[in-house]
């Protein structure tokens, strides 16, 4: 006898199918590395499946899941083994087609984490400046604070190049 109830397993098929990308994103911004952001993508859905929450909405399960895997970054980050590791040269973090885009990808990688975090979500990820502070918990000055000192670091880099 088949059920009419949608399987557990379907249920995060559908997530990881409409979320997979865009978290994958936020955590190649965070670690910088594919291996690691794959890993952290993994790790975020095993959470989902593990503590099946109960969410409101799309949004706000999307929110959830841009909030886990954001604390799973900051805690890989901060494990002593990532910090005594060495990058290895000539590996891209993110592929794109045009060279300028790819120039502008390496320097929104190089930001500090806390204004890296912060522009990605804002322009790559298109979210407004509320909902940043209510994925990231911290208030919305901070966040327009963050945003303006990693543009005009940016804005410094842009600059340097052009010289």
């Amino acid at each position: 006898m088949q059920r009419s109830v949608p399987q557990l397993g379907d249920h995060v098929m559908k997530v990881y199918e409409t979320y997979a990308d865009t978290l994958f994103r936020i955590a190649m911004v965070h670690l910088g590395r594919r291996e690691d952001a794959e890993e952290a993508t993994q790790d975020t859905f095993i959470k989902l499946i593990e503590k099946a929450p109960t969410f409101n909405d799309a949004e706000h399960q999307k929110a959830w899941l841009i909030r886990v895997i954001t604390n799973h970054c900051k805690s890989l980050l901060g494990r002593g083994w990532r910090k005594r590791e060495v990058k290895l040269e000539g590996v891209d973090p993110l592929t794109t087609d045009n060279p300028e885009d790819h120039a502008l990808i390496e320097l929104v990688l190089s930001l500090p984490v806390k204004y890296r975090s912060v522009v990605h979500l804002y322009y790559y990820e298109d979210y407004p400046i509320r909902e940043i502070s209510e994925i990231l918990e911290i208030s919305e000055s901070a966040v327009k604070m963050r945003l303006k000192r990693g543009r005009q670091l940016l804005k410094l880099e842009l600059e340097g190049e052009e010289l």
